[in-house]
Order: C-alpha cells, then sequence, then structure tokens
C-alpha cells in the first residue's frame, strides 16, 4: 500500500489556510457530487421526458421507469415551483427473447431463450396552464419505494402554437435502429439549434413488443436515446469508427407519429420468438376462421386479438391528440399554421421473391400448403381506407372542416407510399385476391396474391379526396430513400425516408423482383404510379455518367428534410457518413403555397 510522506500532510495544510483555495476546493467537490448524482439520477430513468399531444394551454410530459415509483412528478415554471403529479400506468406486452440486444446479451439466446415479460413503467403528467408562444423550463422526478428521489435535466415545454408563429418541423421516418439513423439526428440538431416539432412517418423500430428496441438495446441506437442525445452508436465506415449520440429533441418539443407496419404485432406467444410473432399477423377474418377451433377457454376478442394482430405497444407508448379516432390510430390536429392529418395507411411486408419457401407477396411456401395457419395471407391491409370505411368517412369529413380549410398549410401524413422509385411502391396498395391451383388429383399446386392495380386504394380513393381538400403535402416513408414528385395541380409528394440505411431506387437498369407469369403487370422500374420523380433543385448527387439523379438510396448517405413555415419552404439536406468531419449539405428546396 502507498503511504506518503509526512511532509505532504504538512504541505497540505497551507491550503486549507487559505479560504480562497478552500473556498475553491469546496466548490469543485460540491459540483462534482452535482454531476455524480445528476449521471446517476437520469442513468435509473428509461429515458428522458418527451412531450406530446399540446393543446392552446396544456401538453403532455410521459417518461418511462422499471419501477412504478411511489411518487412521480414534474415540475416546471420559471422557478419549478408548479407541481404536477403523473398518472402512472404499465405496459402490458413489453418482452425481451433471443434476439434482443439487451445488457449482457450480445449474441443470440445468451441469456433469454424465450420471451419474457419486462416490467416497464410509463408516467404521464399533464402540464396546464401555459400560454401559448411561450416555453417554460420543466423537470420530470420520480420517488423510489425507499424514498430515494431522481431527477432529469431541466428541459422546456410549450403549449401548441398559435397561427402566424415561424416554426421549423423536422419530417422523418423508418429509423429502425438502423446504422445511419444516430449520424442523422446528430446532424439535425448540429444543423438547427431549435426545432419546434418532429412528424414521423411510422417504422420506428423494427419489433414493437420488444423493450430494448424503444429503450436501451446495447448497440447503442434505440429509439427513445436516438431522439433524445443520449444514443452511443458506433458506426464505421472506410475502417474509421465514428460514435454518433443522436440529437436532444423530443425533450423539448412534441412528437407527432404516423403508425407503420413496424408499429403492428402480430400473434401473441410466450414460446415463439418475437421475430416470428411480429412477420405472422393474421388478417381478422382469418384468425375468425380459426377461432372455432380453439381448446383454450378465453375471452374471443382477446383471443382474436392475440392470433391476428394489435398494436397495443404502440398505444399505450404515445398519447395522439385527442379525437374520435383516438383507438384507431389516425388522427388530426392544428399546429401554428399547420393542419396535420395523420392516417393509418399500412400493411404487412412480405419478401417479394417466389422460391419454394417464400411466404411472400405473391405467394405461399411450398410446405405450407396444406396447413391455413402458417399461411402469410400476402400483403394484407391492416386497416381499411377504401371508399365508404371508416377511415375514408372521418377522413371525408375531415377535409371538409373548418380547422382543416383554414389552415394555411394542409400536410397529410402516411407511412405507405402513393409514389415511389423503392421497392415497396409495389404490388398496389389493395386487398390481395388469393388463387389457389390444384393438380387433377386436387392436391393443392400453388397459392398466389394477385393485387389489380386499378384498385389501389390509395391512387383511387385517397389521393382524390386529398386533392379536392387542397391538400398542399402528402408526407410518407417505408421504401426507405429520398424522392419527390409534384401532380399536375400541384400537390406535393415526399418521401425522405432514407435515414438509417436504403433498399435502392429502381430506376434505369435497376429491376425489381416481380411475378412475369401473374395475371398483372407489375411495375419492375420507376413510379409504378404515373408521375416522374422530380430532380433536386440545389446540389442532386451525381451518377458514374455524370447525370443528376433524382434520388437519395444510400447507406453511405443519410438525408433529412425541415419544413419552415415562416416561408412555406421545404428543404432536404443530407450528410455523407464516410467523411464524419464534412458539412450538411442542402440539395432540395420546393415551396408550398
Amino acid at each position: 500500500m502507498f503511504n506518503p510522506p509526512p511532509e505532504a500532510f504538512e504541505n497540505s495544510r497551507d491550503y486549507y489556510r487559505n479560504p480562497w483555495i478552500f473556498g475553491i476546493l469546496i466548490i469543485v467537490v460540491i459540483f462534482l457530487f452535482i454531476i455524480m448524482f445528476s449521471v446517476e439520477s437520469q442513468s435509473q430513468f428509461l429515458t428522458d421526458p418527451f412531450l406530446q399531444a399540446p393543446t392552446e394551454n396544456s401538453v403532455q410530459v410521459v417518461w418511462f421507469t422499471e419501477f412504478p415509483g411511489k411518487r412521480n412528478f414534474v415540475v416546471y415554471g420559471e422557478n419549478l415551483n408548479q407541481v404536477v403529479e403523473a398518472n402512472t400506468t404499465k405496459l402490458s406486452r413489453t418482452r425481451e427473447d433471443q434476439d434482443s440486444f439487451i445488457g449482457k446479451q450480445t449474441e443470440k439466446g445468451l441469456i433469454y431463450q424465450q420471451p419474457m415479460m419486462r416490467d416497464i413503467w410509463r408516467h404521464e403528467a399533464k402540464v396546464i396552464g401555459l400560454t401559448p408562444n411561450n416555453s417554460v423550463p420543466y423537470q420530470i422526478i420520480s420517488e423510489k419505494e425507499n424514498g430515494e428521489k431522481i431527477s432529469s435535466k431541466i428541459f422546456n415545454l410549450a403549449a401548441k402554437p398559435t397561427s402566424g408563429k415561424p416554426l421549423k418541423i423536422l419530417l422523418t421516418s423508418d429509423h429502425q435502429l438502423k446504422p445511419m439513423s444516430s449520424a442523422n439526428l446528430q446532424k439535425v440538431t448540429e444543423t438547427f439549434d431549435k426545432l419546434d416539432a418532429i412528424f414521423f412517418a411510422g417504422d420506428l423500430v423494427n419489433i414493437p413488443d420488444r423493450a430494448s428496441e424503444w429503450f436501451d438495446d446495447n448497440r447503442g441506437n434505440a429509439f427513445f436515446p436516438n431522439l433524445q442525445g443520449r444514443a452511443n452508436y458506433e458506426l464505421e465506415k472506410n475502417g474509421k469508427k465514428t460514435i454518433y449520440t443522436g440529437g436532444e429533441l423530443i425533450q423539448n418539443m412534441p412528437l407527432f407519429p404516423a403508425i407503420g407496419n413496424h408499429e403492428v404485432m402480430g400473434i401473441f406467444s410466450m414460446k415463439t420468438s418475437l421475430n416470428y410473432q411480429f412477420s405472422q399477423p393474421y388478417p381478422r377474418q382469418a384468425a375468425k376462421n380459426l377461432y372455432p377451433q380453439n381448446p383454450q377457454n378465453i375471452n374471443r376478442d382477446t383471443w382474436l386479438k392475440n392470433n391476428s394482430f394489435n398494436t397495443d405497444t404502440y398505444q399505450e407508448i404515445f398519447t395522439l391528440p385527442q379525437n374520435s379516432s383516438e383507438e384507431k390510430n389516425y388522427y388530426s390536429v392544428t399546429f401554428g399554421d399547420v393542419r396535420l392529418v395523420v392516417l393509418y395507411i399500412t400493411n404487412i411486408w412480405r419478401v417479394p421473391h417466389l422460391k419454394d419457401n417464400a411466404r411472400g407477396k405473391y405467394r405461399e411456401r411450398k410446405k405450407d400448403f396444406d396447413n391455413p395457419a402458417e399461411w402469410g395471407y400476402g400483403q394484407h391491409i391492416f386497416e381499411p381506407i377504401i371508399k365508404g370505411s371508416e377511415q375514408y368517412n372521418w377522413l371525408e369529413k375531415e377535409l371538409a372542416s373548418q380547422e382543416f380549410q383554414q389552415a394555411k398549410y394542409k400536410v397529410v401524413m402516411f407511412h405507405h407510399p402513393p409514389h415511389s422509385l423503392g421497392e415497396n411502391s409495389i404490388p398496389a396498395y389493395t386487398n390481395p385476391i388469393q388463387y389457389i391451383d390444384r393438380d387433377e388429383n386436387g392436391k393443392i399446386t400453388m397459392i398466389r396474391y394477385e393485387y389489380p392495380q386499378q384498385n389501389d386504394y390509395i391512387i383511387r380513393d385517397v389521393l382524390p379526396l386529398l386533392e379536392t381538400g387542397g391538400v398542399q403535402l402528402v408526407f410518407y416513408g417505408h421504401s426507405h430513400l429520398w424522392n419527390r414528385f409534384v401532380s399536375p395541380s400541384g400537390m406535393h409528394f415526399l418521401e425522405t425516408s432514407n435515414v438509417g440505411n436504403s433498399y435502392g431506387a429502381y430506376l434505369g437498369s435497376k429491376k425489381r423482383t416481380v411475378p412475369l407469369n401473374y395475371q398483372e403487370k407489375y411495375a419492375e422500374v420507376a413510379n409504378p404510379n404515373g408521375l416522374e420523380p422530380i430532380i433536386p433543385t440545389i446540389a442532386p448527387l451525381i451518377d458514374e455518367n455524370g447525370e443528376p439523379q433524382p434520388y437519395i438510396a444510400s447507406n453511405d448517405i443519410t438525408a433529412f428534410s425541415i419544413f419552415e413555415t415562416e416561408t412555406g419552404k421545404v428543404s432536404s439536406y443530407y450528410f455523407d457518413t464516410r467523411k464524419p468531419n464534412s458539412e450538411v449539405v442542402k440539395f432540395d428546396e420546393f415551396q408550398l403555397f
């Protein structure tokens, strides 16, 4: 053991005799203690607070912990002297399994061998009495059963802004813990000092019931850490590793999400993997057909949900703006000069290839031909949007409403692309038609699915309604690329989902995988719905032939878009992750009128 000489203690006494030095030492010690306490306190929250569902005089503050807490509350105001208690609920379906990257499980099945429930509590407090356009500081505090209190940093909240207030809104989608998502959000905050809201066009995570994908995936880029500047993701490009932290965003501004196919969970089980459960959602009618074979004594509605699909975790995590469609995952809200309409337009994604092992868009697996319980039923739609459906009728009333018609900017957001160069623009967005082929002995030889182009519900039913209603911008995602289009009437279409990775753009020689011997002729290249893509107006990427590209579909270059309501301009930016010290490039801009 090291023993310092006596003179060391003699010399140290001189410091304590000097009140200035002694005072400085005390301040340093207190400062270090505060930092250590703050770090320790924040580490016991699963998330920082985030803001939801603002109204003219209130906003919801939400956060998550792995303990219920004896008391959970928000302090706010200039002196943090106002207090509001939080309502605490427990998430009902969050689990981890063999495919989770959680804690010490860094490879498949290292700790978890099958799904295990994970106890997570949600705390929500409604902060009221706010004045529009004025932000106030706030802080969350949770008290454990043993009396220990933990607190967050101090952030800022506000009621929703009034018309005329200039806003900057981030347009994003398809994060899904993809490799470039942390870099993307970090560059957003480095480029803009202050934003006012986030419009998120779906696919927030990959498996909605896997808790770690939302909160603490050990690879460092889970959903909440990415959007709260707490990510710790190592991205390697050209042999060089860079750590990205995401951006501190939703602590200080509301997030308005749309539901994507990755927010929809399939069958529920505590035995099969979460990946399998997610990949096997049955249409409601298929589940009803199977119900008579159910040997369990269980409530019919519960059984049908557990054996078809649900959005329970998504709905338990987020507070959507209050309106008649809250339980249906579609809603509308006025935010400053913007009337935002969010639709539930998404279907299950299936593989496009036609091999015998494909539970795909166009066919069933050969080994499942005689086992309907294993059929995938093609790319079936989760919530109807066909003319006459409940959602269509709701949309029709919304577009005719005073709130919508009087808005300066009319924006509609959903997940599935109406116009796109991506893989996911085919087949048509319609209910698949099943065909079962049999041989002379009645044996099934093929189960295939067709999607008549003329029955595309988005193109045939929804877009004419939006055109008539005066919508200026349709914003969506799903294909993991950036491209945009303009209709003859001037309605803009923007897909800005090349955030974390890309699945490619199909133009020129690159062709989609499509069945060539089916009744329908599926588009191998280009936008199947007619509109030509727009070349970026400022700095398009150039291909190998020196031609400007009307898209960004890259696993090295990530893109994001900002809507500025003061000017009506939508600007898009890219960042090349192969050059971590390079500047963000503004490459496109257009204006809403």
